[in-house]
C-alpha cells in the first residue's frame, strides 16, 4: 500500500473539492442570506487549509494501482459527506450533527432520504447545497475531481472504484478525456432539464435544484409536499422522462452523439430497461384502476413513480403507501433492480440482473445436458469470467450486508416492512420505503445509531461494497505492496 501517494491524491482532490461550497455561498448572497454566506465560506476555508499541506508535498513514488484507488474513493466518500454537513450544522439549520452527517451522506450518493421534517424552513443557500450534492456525486466526485486535475497513471483505477456497475470502461483513449466527456454530457443534459422545466412554469429556482436531483437520480425536492405541490401535468412528464434518461448507462448517450446510433439502440441493458419500465407501468395501471378511474390520470402517477422508483430518484406525486398491496410490491421489486450500470441510478443495475439470468439459464441448461459447453455472451460477445463471478461475488456481499443492516436497524424496534424497507432503500440509493419511511415520511424517527448504520448503508449501496470493504481491512494498510 502506497500510503503517501493515497493520502496526497486524497488531499488534492479533497482541496480542490473545498471550491464546491463556494457555490452555495453566492446563490446565499444572491438571496441575501449572509449567516449563510459566512458558513459556506468557513467550510471552505477549513476543509482548504486543512488538506493544503499533504497536497502540496509532493511523494517520490506517487503511483496509483487497483487497491490504491479504491481506499482513495472509499475515504473520499466519508471525506465529503461529513465535510458537506458542516454547512447544515453550522447554520444551525439541523441542530444534530448525526442528522446532518445522514442528510449530507444520502445527498452525495443521490439517495435522497431525509430527516428534515419542515424542508421549506431552510435557506435558499442550504436547498440548493442538498440538491447540488446530488449532482457531484450523481456523477461522482472522483470523477468530477478527474475531470480537473492533471492527468495521473492512476486515473483509470479511480474511476473504476467509484463507478457503479459490472463493467466499467473508457469512453475515449485517457481516463481524463473519458471524465471530461461524461460530465460534458452530464452538465448539458441537466441545462437541458433546467430549461424545460423553466418553460413550464417552474420557478428558475426550483427548475435548477430539481433538475440537479433528477440528474443525480437524487430525490431531494425543495417543498414539502414534493413535486405534487406544481400540480403540473407538463412538470411531471419532463421529469419522468429525465428521469429515465439518466437511468440510462452514459455511453449509449456518447455513442449515439459519435454516430453509431444503431450500436446503442441494440443495447440489450436499454432494452430490456424500458420493457422493465413499460410493463410495471401496464401492471400498476390495471392495479390501480379503483383509485385512479381516468386513464390520463392512472397513467400520469403509474409511469411518474415507475420512473422516479426504478432509477432511485425517489421523487413522488402521489402516495404510493395507499397503493393496492399489488402496485407497492411492483415497486418494490423495482427497488432492487435499479437503472443501467454506468448511470447515475441506483439498485442492482439491470445488467447484473440479466447476467445473473443468463448464469441460471446456462446452469439448468448444463444440468440437462452435462457434455454441451454454453458460453455466456453479452452484446454479441462472449462474456468474462471474471465479469460473472464478479456479479455473483456482489450479489452475496449485498445479501449478507442487508441481513446484517436490517439486524442492526431491529433495534428500534419498528414494525418489519419500516425497518426492511429503510435498509433497502438506503443499500439501493432510492430514498423513500414502505410504512414509516413511506414517500410522505421520512427517517427522523431513528435512532442515532440506526442512522448512522443507514448512513453507511448509502455509502455501500453508492460504492457498490468493495472500495468500503477494501478501506476497513487490516491487511490492505498492513500490505506494502
Amino acid at each position: 500500500m502506497n500510503k503517501l501517494a493515497v493520502a496526497h491524491y486524497l488531499c488534492r482532490i479533497t482541496v480542490s473539492g473545498s471550491l464546491l461550497f463556494l457555490i452555495p455561498a453566492i446563490v446565499s448572497a444572491v438571496y441575501g442570506e449572509w449567516d449563510s454566506v459566512r458558513v459556506f465560506l468557513e467550510v471552505a476555508a477549513g476543509v482548504a487549509l486543512v488538506s493544503a499541506p499533504m497536497a502540496v508535498i509532493k511523494p517520490k513514488d506517487t503511483d496509483m494501482f487497483a487497491k490504491e484507488g479504491l481506499v482513495v474513493v472509499a475515504l473520499l466518500w466519508v471525506i465529503y459527506p461529513v465535510a458537506g454537513a458542516l454547512p447544515f450544522w453550522l447554520s444551525g439549520q439541523i441542530p444534530s450533527f448525526i442528522d446532518a452527517v445522514f442528510e449530507s451522506v444520502s445527498g452525495f450518493t443521490t439517495t435522497g432520504s431525509t430527516i428534515l421534517t419542515d424542508i421549506e424552513s431552510l435557506s435558499h443557500g442550504m436547498l440548493f447545497w442538498r440538491s447540488f450534492t446530488h449532482w457531484v456525486g450523481g456523477m461522482g466526485v472522483l470523477v468530477l475531481a478527474i475531470a480537473i486535475l492533471p492527468a495521473n497513471k492512476g486515473t483509470m483505477h479511480l474511476m473504476r472504484a467509484e463507478c457503479a456497475g459490472p463493467q466499467v470502461g473508457k469512453l475515449t483513449p485517457k481516463g481524463r478525456t473519458s471524465a471530461r466527456t461524461l460530465y460534458i454530457i452530464y452538465g448539458v443534459m441537466t441545462i437541458v432539464l433546467t430549461v424545460l422545466l423553466v418553460l413550464g412554469g417552474m420557478p428558475l429556482f426550483d427548475s435548477i435544484c430539481h433538475a440537479m436531483g433528477t440528474a443525480g437520480t437524487g430525490g431531494f425536492g425543495i417543498k414539502n409536499t414534493g413535486i405534487a405541490f406544481y400540480n403540473s401535468r407538463y412538470i411531471e412528464y419532463v421529469l419522468t422522462a429525465g428521469m429515465a434518461a439518466f437511468g440510462v448507462n452514459f455511453s449509449i448517450f456518447y455513442l449515439a452523439l459519435t454516430g453509431h446510433i444503431r450500436t446503442a439502440l441494440r443495447n440489450t441493458e436499454l432494452r430490456v430497461y424500458l420493457i422493465i419500465m413499460a410493463v410495471a407501468t401496464v401492471l400498476i395501471m390495471a392495479a390501480n384502476r379503483g383509485i385512479h378511474s381516468e386513464f390520463s390520470e392512472n397513467f400520469r402517477y403509474a409511469v411518474f413513480q415507475v420512473s422516479s422508483i426504478m432509477t432511485s430518484t425517489g421523487f413522488g406525486t402521489d402516495d404510493y403507501a395507499l397503493w393496492p398491496e399489488f402496485s407497492q410490491m411492483v415497486l418494490f421489486i423495482l427497488m432492487f433492480i435499479g437503472a443501467c450500470a454506468g448511470s447515475t441510478g441506483g439498485g442492482l443495475k439491470v445488467q447484473r440482473v440479466i447476467i445473473m439470468f443468463r448464469s441460471v439459464k446456462k446452469f439448468v441448461r448444463q444440468t440437462l445436458s452435462p457434455k454441451c459447453v454454453y458460453v455466456l455472451k453479452g452484446e454479441d460477445k462472449s462474456m468474462d469470467t471474471t465479469t460473472v463471478h464478479g456479479v455473483q461475488t456482489y450479489f452475496i456481499l449485498y445479501i449478507g450486508l442487508m441481513l446484517i443492516s436490517l439486524l442492526l436497524v431491529s433495534v428500534d424496534n419498528f414494525d418489519f416492512a419500516t425497518s426492511f424497507s429503510s435498509v433497502v432503500t438506503c443499500i439501493n440509493n432510492i430514498g423513500p420505503g414502505l410504512n414509516r419511511v413511506g414517500p410522505s415520511e421520512n427517517f427522523h424517527m431513528f435512532s442515532g445509531f440506526v442512522k448512522i448504520v443507514l448512513s453507511f448503508d448509502m455509502l455501500f449501496g453508492r460504492l457498490e461494497c468493495l472500495p468500503i470493504i477494501i478501506m476497513l481491512s487490516p491487511s490492505v494498510w498492513r500490505s506494502k505492496f
